[in-house]
């Protein structure tokens, strides 16, 4: 097992790779715990839960919102949950944003932790301190920055998922490579079949060295005033891609990816052998590089961009594979550019 610590505004998080969900009760501080999960985790591991009560919500981004939110306060409200409560959100990323949402609100805060169950939120959503739910069709767009006491990453978790979701963390991966870790990304390329197959000390590997990539920068940038923002290549595509087609997270950001890679290279920021390095990645890992889009409703999306500011929208790109940078480009060159690429 591996320690990560983020040292956040209002607290640390001890980050447990190789930790077993059978042992979360030895990281629990308290007896009155909650875990939050969905039917799926549920179904297949509730064996490991510790003795608890237990909220069960849906699956899907349809039920990321305040409505999910609300029918939960209700039932911490009916079990007498009090401040001495302790959250644990058990799950995918949809699960753990709202268990961090939850607990970081709920009678102005209680204490939480995560186990997350998917590759994508054991290096993404899982780590950070960004906790929200989507509303009136944007992403993430209520929400709190703030740590959970621990995330358990249990590589055991990721044997019952499907390849689909699998690949889905692997463009996490990726991203984090591309943009702080070259010498990641040669070993992701030299160890493609092994990490499909989930071979232990590879994925293990995989996770850690992602895991410190987000987190050292979320060390130097919690709230995203700066260095964090890095995190977001291949986002600002991806999210307009995944709210207008409806595809999963990771292959949104697979396709976002290379529309940034390929802005790079326009730029002359990126050399075009490095950016069909990226491309010949996301491939091998089963990731789809292009998708049918309609670009209007891509456009139209991209507008309404959280990260826009007036007429511009800071955009992560990349000088070399494993150093990135954020620029402000204008929305008249960026729609230039989709209609180009896309």
């Amino acid at each position: 097992m591996k320690l990560l610590e983020i040292h956040g505004s209002r607290g640390a998080s001890t980050i447990l790779i190789g930790e077993s969900l059978r042992d979360v009760r030895k990281y629990i501080p308290t007896e009155e715990v909650v875990i939050i999960t969905d039917a799926n985790v549920r179904h297949y591991y509730s064996k490991d839960f510790p003795p608890c009560e237990v909220i069960e919500i849906g699956t899907g981004e349809r039920i990321k919102n305040l409505d999910t939110v609300q029918g939960i306060y209700g039932k911490l409200v009916e079990l007498e949950a009090g401040r001495s409560s302790f959250i644990v959100g058990i799950g995918g990323g949809i699960v753990c944003d709202i268990a961090g949402f939850v607990g970081s609100t709920y009678l102005r805060g209680v204490r939480f932790g995560f186990v997350p169950s998917t590759l994508l939120s054991q290096v993404d959503a899982s780590v950070g301190g960004k906790n929200g739910v989507n509303f009136g069709g944007y992403k993430n767009m209520v929400g709190v920055f703030n740590q959970p006491e621990f995330v358990i990453c249990d590589m055991n978790l990721l044997r019952t998922l499907p390849e689909r979701e699998i690949s889905c963390g692997f463009a996490e991966i990726v991203k984090h490579a591309a943009i702080g870790d070259a010498n990641l990304f040669t070993y992701l390329e030299e160890h493609c079949e092994k990490a499909l197959e989930l071979d232990i000390e590879v994925i293990e590997k995989l996770v850690y060295d992602s895991v410190v990539i987000k987190s050292s920068i979320v060390n130097r940038d919690e709230r995203e005033e700066g260095g964090r923002r890095k995190l977001n290549f291949g986002h600002t595509f991806g999210h307009a891609i995944e709210k207008t087609t409806g595809v999963p997270h990771g292959e949104a950001v697979s396709a976002g990816m290379l529309v940034a890679s390929a802005l790079s290279a326009k730029r002359r920021h990126l050399e075009a052998e490095e950016a069909e390095r990226i491309e010949a990645l996301l491939k091998k890992l089963k990731l789809p590089t292009r998708l049918e889009l309609d670009v209007e409703r891509v456009l139209d999306a991209l507008r309404k961009d959280k990260k826009r500011k007036g007429d511009s929208i800071n955009l992560v790109l990349l000088h070399g594979i494993g150093n990135a940078v954020v620029e402000k480009i204008s929305m008249r060159e960026l729609e230039a550019v989709v209609n180009e690429i896309i």
